[in-house]
């Protein structure tokens, strides 16, 4: 068992939920939220303030890292819990059992509301509450009814705006009820924003109005703590770095012809883009360097032709530079996860992230490279022992919480060492592009967590 004393920024956490019964508690990745919102839960539960608590997140962590983190702190090992998972039956049983605890993963809430009886927690946690950003999602739809009987909440995210200022008003509602951002969407959206992107009455996307976020930050500051990765300086420094490549002009003229005309003739076969959406893919694979060329009965693309190497070679050069230490790269592609196992295998004792043995593995430092999907390395997922250098061979489809929280799985509580963070990116391509709007939208996710800092 493991003593916990908590850092400054998590005593002042701790504090802060056990003074607002609801509450977001919007803390950096790799900050320790899970230890810390069990101290709280282990606080109200001595204190009699709560007898039942409801977690709800992503599978991996709610099958174990909760369960690992309860078991690890001596302050929290008391405290009983059920992991609410499996078939129907298995899950009915789960909540029949008497615990302080009960875990369960946010795909199942609807069947937990709608279809059982069993909604009886006094108290609701949300990991990773940007979940639930979407308004019209059924999970929302069928939590917002129960909100009503339950006593304390408490949000986590990190990223509580990853698309946008427009995020905030499901995850907000939640806690609130719609106190502070209005009871409707519709309301939200005639205080706060203005349409963008319409066609004729549908409106595609929606703007903040000059000066609102201002006005949102104000509304929620009493019930929302957040903290930058700075003040949280136990964390060593960490360092993002471009590795620019240039793609043979063969390619790149090929990149120009096909954005242009949205067919790619590649020896017999020809590729052709429906639509923006798969334009994109497409071009990000031509910078990968290996395109699919057709898809099977399913509607699944399969079949690739290997364009160049230019970023195999470039990934070379980072491994050669990492000098022996363990690397982890993040793909996008399933083709690019092939590619690269066949490719590294020769050299590289390489394997791809899929199994929990292979974390294990990872962690004990038997693994020199480490491929990963950012959809496969989301909340909870501890890569901190096994390595400190990252590299983004390919970024996710302009995704900006994935790509917070895969870099987020090597720089958290727990690295000791300065983490590097490398994207390889093809001169004047969709790569830079892509880059440019993560950047443009993390400006927006500072701002709100540097209005919310306490």
């Amino acid at each position: 068992m493991t003593s916990f004393e908590p850092h400054a920024y998590q005593r002042k956490a701790i504090e802060f939920a056990l003074d607002n019964d609801r509450c977001g508690l919007f803390l950096p990745m790799g900050a320790g939220k899970t230890v810390t919102t069990l101290t709280i839960i282990q606080d109200l539960l001595l204190l009699g303030l709560i007898q039942r608590v409801l977690i709800i997140g992503p599978v991996r962590v709610i099958q174990s890292t909760w369960p690992d983190e309860i078991q690890k702190w001596d302050h929290t090992r008391d405290m009983t819990y059920s992991v609410v998972a499996g078939t129907p039956k298995q899950r009915r049983k789960a909540l029949e059992k008497d615990a302080d605890i009960f875990l369960i993963g946010k795909e199942n809430v609807c069947w937990l509301i709608d279809e059982t009886s069993e909604f009886n927690f006094d108290m609701v946690v949300i990991d990773e509450l940007s979940t639930f950003k979407n308004p019209r999602s059924q999970r929302f739809k069928a939590l917002r009814r129960v909100m009503p009987r339950v006593n304390r909440f408490i949000g986590l995210t990190g990223t509580p705006a990853p698309r946008g200022i427009p995020d905030l008003w499901s995850q907000v509602y939640l806690m609130d009820r719609g106190k502070r951002l209005g009871r409707t969407l519709t309301i939200f959206r005639e205080n706060y924003l203005q349409p963008g992107r319409r066609n004729g009455y549908i409106v595609y996307e929606w703007n903040v109005q000059p000066g609102a976020d201002r006005r949102i930050y104000e509304a929620i500051g009493d019930i929302c703590m957040s903290l930058d990765q700075k003040d949280c300086a136990e964390l060593p420094p960490v360092k993002y770095l471009d590795w620019k490549v240039r793609l043979p002009k063969e390619v790149m003229n090929r990149y120009h012809a096909f954005k242009r005309e949205k067919i790619l003739s590649i020896d017999d076969e020809q590729v052709m883009a429906a639509n923006a959406g798969v334009l994109c893919a497409q071009l990000k694979q031509i910078t990968s360097g290996e395109v699919y060329t057709r898809e099977n009965m399913n509607g699944r693309a399969e079949g690739t032709k290997c364009l160049h190497s230019t970023k195999l070679d470039a990934l070379d050069d980072l491994l050669e530079a990492a000098n022996g230490n363990p690397v982890i790269v993040f793909y996008w592609f399933q083709h690019e996860k092939e590619r690269l196992l066949a490719h590294l295998q020769k050299d590289h004792k390489a394997r791809a992230l899929t199994t929990a043995k292979d974390i294990t593995d990872w962690n004990l430092g038997d693994i020199e490279v480490l491929l990963v999907h950012p959809a496969s390395a989301g909340h909870g997922l501890n890569l901190q022992q096994g390595g400190h250098i990252a590299i983004w061979y390919s970024l996710p489809n302009w995704n900006l919480e994935l790509y917070q929280q895969a870099n987020a799985r090597i720089y958290r509580q727990g690295q000791t060492q300065p983490v590097t963070i490398y994207r390889i990116m093809a001169e004047g391509t969709i790569d830079e592009d892509e880059a440019r709007a993560l950047e443009t939208k993390d400006v927006t996710q500072k701002a709100l967590i540097e209005a919310l800092r306490r």
